[in-house]
């Protein structure tokens, strides 16, 4: 594997198990880094029959097994016994039963690395045995009834999405999981068993949507927080309209017209230079300043000390200015189109874009050039539009890109092709009595991390490695660029388990600190466009004469493996979901609503992120070689939509649920009120027989009309008859939980334990928070070896807390600190109170 332009994983052995999205996409993205995979369907062929399975099974060789007769599974058998990972997301046993089982087959072979991702933890006494599908697991785990202000606001509970958040969040950990398994193995010898439960998934996906700050201070509710609080109190019901419900919303984070009747949304809160460009940009900034637009300087500093009421870079703006900002840029959007409004923005360093469909962004200029979108050719489907890679590296991009369509083999053919891949490497002899020989560090224990990002996916990635190991000094700027809300209230998610220190990187003896730490780490993240790299000193050339070994990760918006036209925009996950269609698909095409969830794409970036960099760090250990590695907010939201992330010639119409109104896919997929409640029943057709012959259903196969049928027939019994009954036949039905009540029946008081033995659910609370604040957040429990640890991280320190201990550790005597801090150019904190009031 010395050949520079393979990919990473050439050599590694995959067998497929898996069914739905979540598997089939893991075991994708490592065939698209360059893994055998092999994919086994059941006889049938597989559970969902979809063309997404075009996109799900490329790059793979597909077989059908039965495992339940003899020779089927001696056949399965034999393909494992030539693989160094098998993966499956049965329901906990199932596999076992048939008698495929794990831990049998790693005690014979202790190198083998095995992946389970079932629906419910199997751990989790009470769900394990549910029919875990995506929608079950979404209503179960609080995503369809925590949707976000707006539809508290217009009175719309519970909501359904189609976006499959949960499969999306499994994917990028459960890839990376195993990333980081081959990283340890290719070491010690020894493999790992994995589970990597949706719904737990899930939930560090939302972590955003689930933690809680007591006594959180008065500046940081929005206009939609004040309202609902206001109609609460006063007994008022929710019943905003869409377009009432705008007024609302900050001008500097919202939707507006423009000239050619298409929408804009605008994404530049909590930062002082984005909100001037956009005001410039629309022409009305001086107009602005001139009728009295206040300005504070240190936006840091608590309220009462303010000399102004309010600034730019402040979200969220108060009401008065807010709405006087709005009229102004609603009037200016209306003189540009969309597209035209995307470009200006783009071109001068704004956060905007246009919102679109899922179909234009397939078919998008930029997309295709930059190799976000790339065709392949399936053999019943044709030439295919397709999502691009999750990750690539920078040196070889193009090679990342070329996926081929998915083969239908012979059990032979499939054999021949696992026994004939030369393996990467040489395994060291692992001992063969697993159980007794734990590892008690994590995958990637003793490696070190420079971040260098900022908002939510670059800090988040970095905080996701710390839970294995990784040491991570985060170095931020000694004058903040962001607002206390995402400085500071994100930060108690994103910069866990880190050394803070702020020191000027654009000064000097700034820029040598910079250089002894890239000296000191294994690798150097940021999330920034190309652009910026070259002034900072972290262009490939610039940065490996400082340290020839380091290895490197970008994140960023609009990225992709090639350049295109809008490579150097700026942006963050809202802006994404706007152009990529999500916004569309949750709204309506005409009332365009952001996906309900904070980091909706920003945390599956940093989970990206963290998979990339330690596919670099295991490509290093394996060749040698140095990798720049890199992911994007758009190459995420492509698994974000994988199940209608696709075209060809002849597609059915993209008429997939959308829209607030939307309960389901369809009548036996779909919202029902009970007499006392909801549920949520996630059948189909096959089911059809089943359904029927349950009591209070009897008479569906006489109706033409299911959805007014089942909408009277379930109103007719409590929640609780009908979720007994309808799991008593094996049929996958839930009753919507929210985030608050998971959260108060399942949060703890921290233990120095991440929680993966409390099954699918899991919270701490930090009554000590560093802080000063009591602060409950969701586990970092969805990923769970059974050899490898992982580790508790600590909660965020404030910013600056480490700088003096970061300076001493390269060197720098107490003498050179001070007169560092005195010169500031480096500093102990950006304001008195860690989250200022």
């Amino acid at each position: 594997m010395n050949n520079n332009n393979q990919l990473p994983l050439i050599g590694v052995r995959v067998v497929d198990f898996g069914q739905q999205i979540a598997a089939p996409a893991v075991a994708m993205i490592l065939a698209d880094l360059g893994a055998t995979v092999i994919h086994v369907d059941p006889p049938q062929g597989p559970q969902w029959v979809s063309p997404a399975n075009a996109v799900l099974n490329r790059n793979k060789q597909c077989i059908n097994l039965n495992l339940k007769s003899e020779a089927g599974l001696n056949q399965a058998r034999q393909l494992i016994d030539q693989a160094d990972i098998v993966i499956e997301n049965f329901r906990p046993g199932v596999l076992a039963r048939l008698g495929i089982d794990f831990e049998e087959l790693r005690a014979k072979r202790p190198e083998l690395i095995t992946l389970s991702i079932p629906g419910f933890a199997s751990n989790d006494m009470l769900r394990r045995e549910w029919k875990a599908t995506e929608a079950i697991i979404a209503a179960t785990s609080g995503s369809f009834t925590d949707m976000g202000f707006n539809r508290v606001l217009m009175g719309i509970e519970p909501s359904f999405s189609p976006v499959p958040l949960g499969s999306s969040y499994a994917i990028s950990l459960a890839a990376g999981s195993v990333v980081m398994a081959l990283y340890e193995r290719a070491q010690s010898g020894q493999g790992d068993h994995i589970e990597v439960p949706v719904a737990a998934a899930l939930m560090e996906g939302l972590s955003y949507n689930s933690f809680v700050i007591d006594q959180l201070p008065e500046r940081y509710k929005t206009m939609r927080e004040h309202e609902i609080a206001y109609r609460r109190e006063n007994n008022i019901e929710m019943d905003l309209t869409y377009e009432e419900l705008q007024e609302y919303l900050d001008p500097f984070f919202r939707t507006y017209d423009c000239a050619d009747g298409r929408k804009f949304y605008c994404v530049c809160p909590s930062h002082r230079n984005h909100a001037k460009r956009a005001l410039q940009a629309l022409g009305v900034y001086d107009e602005l300043m001139a009728e009295g637009f206040p300005e504070v300087q240190d936006l840091h500093a608590p309220i009462h000390e303010w000399d102004g009421e309010t600034s730019l870079g402040v979200y969220p703006l108060p009401e008065k200015w807010a709405k006087i900002v709005s009229a102004k840029m609603k009037k200016a959007f209306l003189t540009k189109s969309a597209e035209e409004w995307h470009r200006i923005f783009g071109e001068v360093g704004i956060p905007g874009a246009s919102q679109r469909t899922t179909k234009e962004w397939l078919h998008d200029e930029h997309t295709n050039q930059a190799g976000l979108i790339i065709e392949v050719d399936d053999p019943e489907y044709g030439l295919m539009k397709q999502p691009g890679p999750l990750v690539w590296f920078e040196h070889n991009a193009a090679a990342f890109m070329q996926a081929k369509g998915r083969e239908f083999v012979d059990f032979e053919t499939a054999l021949h092709s696992l026994s004939s891949t030369t393996p990467p490497f040489k395994l060291n002899a692992p001992q063969k009595n697993i159980a007794s020989n734990p590892v008690q560090k994590g995958w990637l224990a003793g490696k070190k991390v420079l971040d260098l990002t900022n908002v939510i996916a670059g800090p988040h990635s970095a905080a996701y490695l710390g839970r294995f190991g990784v040491d991570v000094i985060k170095l931020d700027p000694v004058t903040p660029l962001y607002d206390p809300l995402i400085g500071c209230l994100y930060s108690f998610q994103t910069d866990m388990g880190k050394k803070k220190a702020l020191v000027n990187i654009m000064t000097e003896k700034g820029r040598e600190v910079l250089n002894r730490l890239i000296k000191s780490v294994d690798l150097v993240l940021i999330n920034a466009p190309e652009r910026q790299l070259a002034s900072l000193g972290l262009d490939s050339k610039s940065l490996l004469e400082v340290n020839p070994n380091v290895l490197f990760c970008r994140l960023d918006c609009f990225g992709g493996p090639l350049r295109g036209p809008k490579t150097d925009y700026i942006g963050y996950d809202d802006i994404i979901q706007a152009n990529s269609g999500i916004m569309m698909r949750f709204g309506g095409s005409e009332t365009p609503e952001e996906h309900a969830h904070v980091g909706t794409l920003d945390v599956n970036c940093g989970f990206a992120a963290g998979m990339g960099m330690a596919l670099s760090m295991y490509h290093q250990l394996v060749t040698g070689q140095v990798s720049r590695v890199r992911t994007s907010l758009s190459a995420v939201t492509n698994m974000a939509q994988i199940p209608f992330m696709f075209d060809y010639q002849g597609r059915e119409p993209f008429n997939e649920a959308s829209g607030r109104e939307v309960l389901g896919n369809h009548p036996l997929s779909h919202f029902y009120e009970t007499m006392d409640g909801w549920i949520f029943l996630d059948s189909d057709q096959n089911e059809f027989e089943k359904l029927k012959s349950l009591e209070g259903l009897t008479e569906l196969g006489d109706t033409p009309d299911l959805h007014a049928y089942l909408k009277h027939a379930f109103k007719q019994a409590a929640t609780s008859h009908w979720l007994n009954l309808l799991r008593g036949a094996d049929v996958a039905v839930a009753e919507p939980n929210s985030i608050e009540t998971l959260r108060h029946d399942y949060s703890r008081i921290h233990d120095g334990e991440v929680g993966t033995h409390f099954g699918s659910y899991a919270f701490s609370i930090y009554p000590d928070h560093p802080s000063g604040h009591c602060f409950t957040q969701i586990d970092h429990y969805s990923i769970r070896p059974s050899r490898a640890a992982i580790r508790a991280i600590a909660p965020t320190e404030k910013f600056g807390n480490s700088t003096k201990e970061i300076l001493a550790s390269v060197g720098y005597s107490e003498t050179e600190i001070a007169d560092m801090i005195e010169a500031n150019i480096a500093s102990l904190g950006w304001s008195k109170e860690y989250l200022p009031s």
